[in-house]
């Protein structure tokens, strides 16, 4: 046998070998596809339930039912009458509680008014003892000033100007005795004056004293009125039996 022809025999072979394989190659791979295609879920949409007409006519009538018949027992609740003695019991502990507040309430105005007559008891007793120290300066001044006035009045005396005059070696002892007593009559009116002032000064001092004692006076009697109604109520409070609680309705 020739060797071109075995050369182109065995070409021949190894094409036959070649396409024999690529042939079996590609029906695996569509194997391999189909099966994986195949190992895939399927997801199906389920088929929706359509109601017949005649459940919705029954249902629509059920519904009716039921609100008909709830209407019915909110206007047969809403018609039901209230118990009267349960209204009463009701009223009854509103009027109570009303009390109660207005009572406490008016405890809190009367303790409030008692501190402000107590802060005005303080200031009007701050005020009187002011005024009386005042009063006595004033008339430990008018004292002075009044001893001080009958002194120069005993100095007016001719004899005593005539003996405060003697001792002054003069040739004209007249014009010392007219000296000495005009002196002492300026000092007697410059006097008299404080002395008026003074007085004066006394009266409305005491004017004041005497309305600042009127007002603390007062202010004590109702302050001890307050303390008399507030031991009163207490009292009372305590003699009276613990309201029982009232059932409500």
């Amino acid at each position: 046998m020739p060797e071109g022809s075995i050369r182109r025999l065995v070409i021949a072979v190894v094409a036959i070998v070649l396409m024999t394989g690529l042939l079996v190659d590609s029906a695996a791979q569509k194997r391999k596809r189909t099966r994986r295609r195949s190992s895939a879920p399927r997801i199906t949409n389920p088929e929706i339930y359509q109601p017949s007409p005649g459940d919705n006519a029954n249902s629509s009538d059920n519904a009716t039912t039921d609100s008909s018949t709830l209407n019915a027992n909110g206007n047969s609740n809403s018609a039901t009458p209230e118990d009267p003695e349960s209204m009463k019991r009701t009223i009854r502990t509103l009027s109570n509680q009303v009390d109660k507040l207005n009572g406490k309430l008016n405890e809190m105005q009367t303790s409030q008014q008692s501190m402000v007559d107590l802060e005005r008891l303080s200031r009007a007793e701050q005020r009187s003892s002011q005024l009386r120290t005042e009063l006595r300066d004033v008339e430990d001044k008018k004292a002075n000033l009044e001893a001080h006035l009958e002194a120069v009045e005993n100095d007016l005396k001719p004899e005593n100007i005539e003996r405060a005059v003697a001792g002054y070696g003069t040739t004209r002892p007249e014009e010392l005795r007219a000296a000495r007593q005009k002196q002492l009559e300026n000092d007697r009116t410059r006097t008299r004056q404080q002395i008026d002032q003074l007085a004066a000064s006394e009266s409305h001092i005491q004017q004041a004293i005497a309305t600042s004692d009127i007002e603390i006076d007062l202010l004590q009697k109702k302050l001890d009125l307050s303390d008399k109604a507030a031991i009163e109520n207490a009292k009372t409070n305590a003699s009276q039996p613990a309201a029982s609680p009232t059932p409500t309705p």
